[in-house]
């Protein structure tokens, strides 16, 4: 069916069955068209494999295409339309609610199109001053039926300045065996006043079924001024930056306003990732900075850990059980036994939760956070300045401070006797901050240190103010890049200082420190 096309009557909103001369209303039809043969050709599609329609008089009879693919032809033949929507990349966008002005958003995001050939799970990454912490990080996870399950993204737009507010999204699809994939978009959220009224901020998003269209795209502005009459629809739609006026000058009679749900698709573009940035000099997940001649105040060990759960230990030198490995300092310097044996081989573990990072408890010992013990296995987030202790029992032993939450790590420094010897970047294994990096919370004792991140399986380290990024390998030389101190080297063990040297099956442990070589 069509609606009536006669060109007298431009309003008419009956619709007119094919082969028809005239509508309803008795108004005469033009002669059927190509397009109105195409049209009929797709509804009887849409109808049935063995359907034929009757045209007008005056022209042929059209028999439908069967749906049915013949013996032997590809499937992806059968409808190359309806194929080639669904292989468009899109990301389906809903729950927004302008409305809701300085409070909780959250935005449900849906991918549809997505190609067959990419990862069982994608990473979604989302940069935005709306966002906390600046950035966001979610998983796509495919289900068994083929389909994607969507991800919720949170966000509050309390205390922010009305006006549009820019959303970058990054989509990697990484598996093993399967070629790297990026697909990106951007779109914007707007937060309207805190004064607006519900008729200013939905305005142009009005009912649908209307006799009048007007459409404001790609930065265009639509002005719509009504005068009046007896029935009046009109669906205003601005979309791409364009903006819709829509004036009611009615001095009698009543006006209803129908508003839709606000939600949109945004075309993912997939772009190229050049082969070797793949490729990391040299490829770690713990690592280590070590300064020579550390200044006042300085750490003479940065240890960096990449990993999705890292475990803080008691340290061992033969077959450790955690990866962050905490001895007791005293006045006179490190001990590796007395309170140190005080320590779990698996205390806690810190681990991405949500919108940030967490601490639990798994030790037989505690831990305190702020004085607090929060219970054995019960996961408390991370923030700045918390104090972690470790043990419950005796104090002292470790204690160690939040000092930066990033949003891809978190950086603790020791706040006991072993406060210069040594600090830790916990870092998300393959994870991007994004540049230009939002800012972060930090005390002035972390803010000063390198910005560092984990990818293509290593250590690099990212200039905030140029933006480049170097890969971190022994033998680079690191006195050109920012905040690191001089003095400095990159070693490819967290813990240089000790290692084990393993010969014909024999171990024999050795310990280096300060330059000189003791025999264990």
């Amino acid at each position: 069916m069509k609606k009536c096309s006669n060109a007298q009557h431009p309003h008419c909103t009956y619709w007119v069955m094919p082969g028809e001369q005239a509508c309803e209303g008795g108004h005469a039809q033009a002669e059927p068209s190509s397009y109105d043969l195409l049209s009929a050709v797709r509804s009887a599609r849409a109808a049935g494999p063995a359907t034929t329609l009757a045209a007008a008089p005056t022209a042929p009879t059209v028999t439908a295409i069967p749906l049915t693919p013949a013996a032997g032809a590809p499937s992806h033949y059968a409808r190359p339309l309806q194929r080639a929507q669904s292989e468009r990349p899109q990301l389906h966008i809903s729950g927004f609610d302008p409305r809701a002005a300085g409070g909780r958003q959250t935005l449900k995001m849906e991918l549809r199109g997505m190609p067959d050939a990419c990862a069982p799970q994608l990473t979604l990454q989302l940069q935005s001053d709306l966002i906390p912490d600046g950035a966001a990080r979610q998983q796509f996870v495919r289900a068994t039926n083929g389909e994607w399950r969507p991800v919720f993204v949170e966000f509050s737009s309390r205390g922010k300045e009305h006006g549009q507010y820019q959303i970058s999204i990054d989509l990697l699809s990484q598996h093993a065996g399967m070629a790297a994939r990026k697909w990106v978009c951007t779109f914007v959220i707007l937060v309207p006043r805190l004064d607006a009224t519900l008729t200013e901020i939905h305005r142009i998003f009005l009912s649908t079924h209307k006799n009048v269209r007007v459409m404001a795209d790609d930065a265009s502005i639509a002005r719509v001024s009504a005068q009046g009459g007896d029935s009046l629809d009109i669906d205003v739609t601005a979309r791409n930056a364009g903006i819709a006026h829509l004036d009611l000058n009615t001095p009698a009679g009543k006006v209803d306003l129908g508003f839709s749900t606000i939600a949109w698709d945004e075309d993912l573009i997939e772009i190229d990732i050049p082969v070797t940035s793949a490729v990391h000099p040299h490829a770690s997940r713990a690592a280590s900075m070590v300064n020579a001649a550390p200044e006042s105040g300085a750490q003479r060990q940065i240890r960096l850990f990449a990993m999705e759960e890292c475990v803080l230990g008691r340290f061992e030198l033969v077959d450790p059980e955690s990866d962050i490995m905490l001895t007791h300092y005293t006045a006179d310097g490190q001990d590796t036994n007395g309170l140190t044996r005080r320590l779990s081989g698996r205390h806690a573990v810190i681990r991405r939760c949500g919108q940030g990072f967490e601490i639990e408890d798994v030790s037989r010992y505690g831990i305190l956070l702020d004085g607090v013990w929060p219970g054995k296995h019960k996961p408390t987030t991370l923030r700045l300045g918390m104090r972690i202790e470790l043990s419950a029992s005796i104090k002292g032993i470790v204690v160690l401070s939040v000092s930066a939450t990033m949003p891809h790590g978190v950086i603790l420094h020791r706040i006991d006797q072993g406060a210069n010897a040594e600090c830790f970047y916990v870092l998300m294994p393959e994870t991007h901050p994004g540049y230009p990096l939002k800012s972060f919370a930090a005390a002035p004792h972390a803010a000063a240190l390198p910005l560092l991140l984990h990818r293509d399986g290593g250590f690099w380290h990212l200039d905030q103010l140029t933006g480049k990024e170097t890969a971190l390998a022994p033998g680079v030389s690191l006195e050109k890049l920012s905040r690191i101190p001089r003095h400095s080297r990159f070693a490819s063990d967290p813990y240089p200082e000790h290692w084990i040297i393993r010969t014909g099956g024999t171990d024999m442990h050795s310990t280096v420190a300060a330059g000189d070589m003791h025999t264990a």
